[in-house]
This record gives C-alpha cells, sequence and structure tokens, in this order.
C-alpha cells in the first residue's frame, strides 16, 4: 500500500499538463516546476506531523539544512514562522530572482551539523 503523498504525487503524474494547475511555492513565491516538487510536512512526520505544502526542492532542502525536526516542530511548524527566521528570509530573498528550475547544492548548517 502506498503513502497518501505518493498516491497524490502519481495521480498528478497521471494528469495532462493543460489539467495541471500551476503550484506556487510558499516560501519563495515562485511557480514550481514537476521535477522540482517536494513534499514537506510542517511537523515532521516523526514528531506526529500529518499537513504537508509542497515546496521547490531547494527550499525543502534549505528548511532541512537549517533546522532540526525538534526546532521545526516546536517553533517553525508554520511558513510564516519559516520565513521569520533571518537566515531563511535571506535565502528567499536571494533564491526568488531565480529561474524556477534553478538548483543549487544546499550544505547543512554548522549547528545542525554538529547534534
Amino acid at each position: 500500500m502506498t503513502g497518501r503523498i505518493r498516491r497524490q504525487l502519481l495521480a498528478e503524474r497521471l494528469q495532462t499538463p493543460q489539467e495541471q494547475p500551476a503550484l506556487m511555492c510558499p516560501l519563495c513565491e515562485r511557480v514550481i516546476p514537476p521535477a522540482q516538487k517536494d513534499a514537506h510536512h510542517l511537523v515532521p512526520k516523526s514528531k506526529g506531523g500529518r499537513h504537508t505544502e509542497f515546496l521547490h526542492r531547494m527550499c525543502h532542502r534549505q528548511v532541512h539544512a537549517l533546522f532540526t525536526e525538534t526546532e521545526l516542530a516546536r517553533q517553525y511548524s508554520t511558513v510564516e514562522a519559516l520565513l521569520a527566521h533571518p537566515e531563511m528570509a535571506r535565502f528567499v530573498a536571494w533564491v526568488r530572482g531565480k529561474p524556477a528550475d534553478f538548483f543549487e547544492r544546499t550544505r547543512k548548517s554548522q549547528r545542525v551539523r554538529g547534534r
């Protein structure tokens, strides 16, 4: 049996391109190309989260590079809270000027890497 998110992604892939609505990343507010679409649990599944948002793959990786799962569950469980963090706001300001299919490798912050 496949999970809810996987079923949703498979159903979207079966739709013709004309039927698919343009998804916007709630963080960087750019259109998400199908190849760059990642589902992000606002509260990690390991902490009991269920609600997901679709993000650019690069934005999703940046979220997990900056924050631990505990921090995501306790302090950054909304898009607004993520955008309020100075490092995330700086990243979003930088990436907003890039094309929708832009991708660059993301590195974990030293603070998160040390845990």
